[in-house]
């Protein structure tokens, strides 16, 4: 079977819309309800972030969120269980996106062959290293039809970009600044020679952009150098409005983006 994250670059080119969120936020039970009604709402592709301790590449929005869903009780056992049926109800290409520590302990083949079973599609492991990933994991994520996705940022020199290129089999995350998540601020100079130079590789892997990616007017000037882009932080900022119901929240913000 063709994994879902190709067969929707086939689909569609351009405005990609992937959305992150965390898993066991702002609720612990609120997972599959967020991703249904995120499929619902237009989004593309959804991108399921496990809550770890110790989140690096993480602005303070999303290690708040992290730290809510640790403490409401969180574990990447229990996301496998809440999941378990998502399939039956959801068809967009899923993600689970977190940090190599927790999937070691459950155990790398364990977690692909779960992540295979229940159907996910993808994962990004930002501090999984790339000659790590070729030398001892790359054919278990192939045996259990998963792409593993890496993240370039502007400091990524030309020969890595290409060494990435040839191990993606879902998308490039090109990371927009060397921040951490969460940053706002118009697209700059810097960012758009970035963008330009990837563009003029012609690599053979779509490409999506994130970080600092929070309203429309981001989304569209970032997918103009792009297949599309990732929203994280604006949107799990979103979950946070107490005043209405979640599905709402979710339906009200997908909606500013088209």
């Amino acid at each position: 079977m063709e994994n879902r994250i190709t067969s929707l670059f086939k689909r569609k080119d351009e405005n990609i819309l992937s959305i992150y969120f965390t898993a066991g936020y702002p609720e612990l039970n609120d997972t599959v309800k967020i991703i249904s009604q995120l499929e619902k709402s237009g989004t593309d592709l959804v991108e399921i972030g496990m809550p770890f301790s110790d989140p690096v590449a993480d602005g303070p929005v999303i290690q708040q969120s992290s730290e809510i869903a640790l403490r409401n009780g969180m574990t990447i056992h229990l996301l496998f269980e809440q999941l378990k049926e998502i399939r039956k109800s959801v068809s967009i290409p899923l993600i689970l996106m977190g940090y190599l520590n927790p999937v070691m302990q459950y155990g790398i083949e364990a977690f692909c062959e779960k992540c295979k079973e229940i159907g996910i599609d993808g994962t990004i492991i930002p501090d999984l290293p790339l000659e790590i990933y070729e030398t001892e994991y790359k054919e278990i994520f192939e045996k259990n039809t998963l792409s593993n996705i890496f993240l370039v940022t502007p400091q990524t020199s030309d020969e890595r970009i290409k060494q990435i290129d040839s191990l993606s089999t879902g998308f490039i995350y090109m990371v927009s600044s060397s921040s951490t998540t969460g940053v706002k601020g118009a697209v700059n100079e810097e960012q758009i020679s970035y963008f330009e130079r990837i563009r003029k590789m012609n690599l053979r892997s779509k490409r999506l952009i994130g970080f600092g990616i929070y309203d429309k007017a981001s989304f569209e000037k970032a997918s103009g150098y792009a297949n599309g882009a990732i929203i994280g932080s604006a949107f799990v900022k979103a979950l946070e409005d107490e005043g209405t119901e979640t599905e709402t929240r979710v339906k009200n913000f997908v909606q500013k983006f088209y």
